[in-house]
């Protein structure tokens, strides 16, 4: 391995957006496994795939524990197909969750949006008719 595939936790942070103490919590649960040179925290390209896997599932809200798994079913050797059939299953999952919630949030829009209504209604009432 060359030090061209090495990148250290700054480059990290710069190239992926996040924080050291991001990267360092997911080392922490063993989800990235960076070299070490003393105190210095070397990234392999390994580490970089990783990432960006735990990033993009963060991102679609898997739980830190989906995602560990779908990394761990990455090392079984058989071309991905184990981890591309659990990921699709957790992906769909996700993907009804988000749609029932985007049903509810559209519900609670209109609810509160005929709300204000009726309280701008409501106040215009009372400007008109002041109490005497």
């Amino acid at each position: 391995m060359t030090n061209d595939d090495l990148m250290t936790i700054r480059q990290m942070c710069d190239t992926f957006e996040v924080t050291p103490r991001t990267l360092r919590f997911y080392e922490s649960k063993e989800l990235l496994a960076p070299k070490r040179e003393g105190q210095k925290r070397l990234f392999t390209r390994r580490d970089r795939a990783r990432l960006k896997l735990i990033l993009r599932g963060k991102r679609f809200g898997f739980s830190l524990e989906e995602i560990r798994q779908l990394l761990d079913l990455y090392e079984i050797g058989d071309d991905q197909e184990t981890q591309l059939t659990q990921a699709r299953a957790i992906a769909q999952n996700r993907l009804e969750d988000l749609k029932a919630r985007r049903v509810d949030l559209e519900e609670a829009i209109a609810d509160l949006e005929e709300q204000i209504a009726w309280g701008e209604e409501t106040l215009q009432k009372l400007r008109r008719n002041p109490a005497a």
